[in-house]
């Protein structure tokens, strides 16, 4: 990562960078796993250096190159390099297969993802990671912590994330408008968000929300805090891929804060759904989780489409199959 860096600029790093230690360390295969910037660059170098790759979370699909962007792009460049083709749907595969994609390729193994969350869950169960150590790590208020996160806490709240590039501008204005209409309507509502550090998210989120005592601005949190406050929230306000896999599987809603989603097993189950940007729509479906317990309860436990827990294992199988 660089100040202000544009996408170019960290393809080419990623690139050079990558294919040097490919060219130097000769792997039997490279694994890539996303829509990043990364994960095409990745893709481009090791297919320079004649390494197979293997894509994990390949097939997803919005049909719209510019949502999101880039990663629509990014995935969409990735599967004509792949070997393996490692899908978390029959959803999935059957984009690729429309795509022209060999279907001896494709292999439906659920995401890693969820195998990632059941893993780090099942750490923080045994060694009783409690409220006070997650606050600490990630820097929420102690008042915001007590009142909403610890053991003995009743009040609902609502964990929010947001990075996405098309919202830049009116986009996160919107967003942060809805969350401040939601906690004047809901007095009892906390709101815990762990900021962007892009400074297009950074500037209208302190500006709009820095005053609001019902929400905590924090930095972000590493991936263990996170699985724990998304444990421990009433839902989940995103516009995060990978939130739309996880939160399902501990049985918490998502708004999606998007027009459009390349997961729509998630929102076709009930467990995720499509909010946008307008302050109107996010609104009105915050009031749904928060005033129907009957709904809250039939969309916590829906079953999550993304996968088991054994996706790395299969996802071994085929390799090992295929290289020994």
């Amino acid at each position: 990562m660089q100040p202000g860096q544009t996408l170019p600029e960290l393809t080419s790093r990623v690139i050079t960078a990558t294919s040097a230690w490919f060219a130097e360390h000769k792997p039997a295969a490279v694994l890539v796993q996303g829509d990043t910037t990364t994960v095409l660059s990745s893709a481009i170098s090791a297919f320079y250096n004649r390494i197979p790759i293997g894509h994990v979370e390949a097939g997803l699909r919005t049909g719209n190159m510019d949502s999101p962007f880039p990663e629509e792009m990014n995935r969409r460049l990735t599967t004509p390099l792949a070997r393996w083709n490692f899908c978390p749907t029959e959803t999935s595969k059957a984009n690729l297969i429309k795509e022209g994609i060999d279907a001896n390729t494709c292999y439906v193994t659920g995401n890693s993802v969820v195998d990632a969350l059941f893993y780090v869950r099942k750490n923080q169960s045994i060694n009783g990671v409690s409220a006070k150590i997650v606050a600490e790590r990630v820097g929420i208020p102690g008042a915001f912590a007590q009142e909403f996160l610890s053991e003995t806490a009743k009040k609902p709240w609502i964990l929010v994330t947001g990075h996405r590039r098309e919202s830049f501008g009116g986009g996160f204005e919107r967003i942060c408008e809805a969350i401040n209409r939601i906690t004047q309507l809901h007095p009892e509502v906390g709101v815990l968000y762990p900021v962007h550090l892009n400074p297009q998210v950074q500037a209208p989120v302190n500006r709009i929300l820095g005053s609001n005592p019902r929400v905590a601005l924090v930095a972000p949190a590493a991936y263990e805090e996170f699985v724990w406050l998304m444990n421990r929230c009433t839902f989940l306000l995103s516009d995060s891929g990978g939130v739309q896999e996880e939160a399902p599987s501990l049985g918490k809603p998502v708004l999606v804060m998007r027009d459009t989603t390349e997961r729509p097993e998630g929102v076709d189950a009930g467990t995720c759904r499509l909010v946008g940007t307008n302050p109107e729509t996010i609104l009105r479906e915050a009031d749904l989780l928060l005033n129907n317990p009957g709904e809250y309860q039939r969309r916590s436990s829906l079953k999550n489409p993304y996968g088991d827990g054994q996706t790395s294992e299969k996802i071994r199988q085929i390799l090992e199959d295929s290289l020994s």
